[in-house]
């Protein structure tokens, strides 16, 4: 069984643009000959000059990571999201599962919901993968509060590391059903500005640290990414999803913890040219002592994707500044002698072929896995171990 093995039924007019555009290929592929009122709409937009919109009905290249996973990866029209293999005819979106894996999550994390609801549970979610590696930069694993937490890939990451989580909270009920099934299910489900449901959160965490004194506490999280992404209409404070940090802060003022890692979109620094990311930095900074900023590439962390992401981090106590962890990925011949990227292919080759519309969660592997990122996926290695092998000499390109 591939659970979420799943690619979204596309329409006779996707098809006919999907078999015109070859690996690495977008919209400008597409004869002009191809009736589309979408397609006018981008020519035109480029025609303007407002922007290549390179990825929009993009097919993946094999040999390079994929673009962001958003969570239109359901679409071809909205990035690039048609699978790399031209010459099997795979003339699709990639799957659910797929998305899954080029954001990190292994085989055996099952989504949860309605379709609409697990490609956003996947596209909104932080890589596992990138989570596990932040976690390790932290010392000594302690307990975990997890705020917006979507699906769990944060928290997952975490888990990882040998953290152990106390309490989730979101407002997504399939997110939650997700959360509970593959990582804890010490769930509140309820919109965080409820006094009723900050006060349970807070409530379960004063229990844990009273249980478990010993351990470090952090809380972790990030306001939903839509009123800061780059990819969202609205991105000014007038989007009542901005203000969410504010009850971020207030749990982690009320729990005081050893520290916090706050998560979000890089649209988040240059928003109203600057100004809410110095808001946001001045509010988190009033409940902490130390304050430490990053910009992490996922392509460089052994995710098979380019995602970029803004991860702020804050400690409390006489402590040693913090290191950015350690990539281990880096160009083809760059100034470092690291493992290229992780590819697609290397990703997904051992998954089997998929039409349109076809749910292959009955499916079984093409062939066992033939690279170290499709081990972690399926459970035969863990992140520590695949980390490892990607600081040895590279791994010769899968046919």
């Amino acid at each position: 069984m591939i659970p979420n093995h799943y690619s979204a039924s596309l329409s006779a007019l996707d098809l006919q643009m999907a078999h015109a555009i070859p690996p690495g290929g977008n919209w400008k592929n597409i004869p002009t000959t191809v009736p589309s009122a979408r397609l006018d709409q981008i020519r035109e937009s480029y025609r303007l000059g407002k922007g290549s919109r390179s990825t929009y009905y993009g097919r993946l290249r094999a040999d390079a990571p994929s673009y962001t996973i958003s969570t239109y990866f359901n679409r071809p029209g909205n990035g690039c999201h048609l699978h790399y293999d031209y010459a099997g005819e795979q003339h699709r979106v990639i799957s659910q599962r797929e998305a899954a894996r080029l954001q990190s999550f292994p085989d055996d994390f099952v989504f949860t919901g309605s379709k609409s609801a697990v490609n956003t549970q996947i596209g909104n979610a932080v890589p596992p993968l990138l989570a596990y590696q932040i976690a390790l930069t932290l010392g000594q694993p302690g307990l975990f509060v997890d705020l917006f937490a979507g699906a769990g890939g944060l928290a997952l990451g975490f888990v990882w590391a040998g953290w152990q989580p106390v309490v989730a909270n979101d407002i997504a009920p399939a997110a939650l059903e997700t959360y509970a099934r593959n990582v804890h299910d010490s769930v509140i489900l309820g919109d965080i500005r409820k006094p009723e449901i900050m006060d349970e959160i807070v409530a379960r965490a004063r229990a844990a640290r009273i249980e478990m004194p010993h351990l470090p506490l952090f809380v972790l999280g990030g306001p939903p990414c839509q009123g800061f992404s780059t990819a969202g209409k609205a991105r000014t404070m007038e989007d009542e999803r901005n203000a969410l940090f504010q009850n971020y802060r207030m749990i982690v003022e009320a729990l005081a913890p050893d520290g916090f890692v706050f998560e979000n979109v890089p649209g988040l620094v240059n928003m109203e040219g600057g100004r809410v990311f110095k808001m946001v930095k001045e509010s988190l900074n009033s409940v902490t002592d130390h304050l430490t900023i990053w910009q992490p590439q996922t392509e460089r962390y052994g995710v098979p994707q380019r995602r970029k992401r803004v991860v702020i981090v804050g400690r409390r106590g006489d402590l040693e500044p913090l290191t950015e962890p350690v990539a281990v990925c880096g160009e083809e011949g760059g100034l470092f002698d690291l493992q290229r990227p992780v590819s697609v292919m290397e990703a997904l080759n051992d998954l089997p072929p998929l039409t349109a519309g076809q749910d292959g969660s009955s499916m079984t592997y093409v062939h066992a896995p033939q690279t170290s990122y499709q081990a972690l996926m399926r459970g035969t290695i863990g992140a520590a171990e695949y980390l490892a092998r990607l600081r040895e000499p590279r791994e010769v390109q899968v046919g």
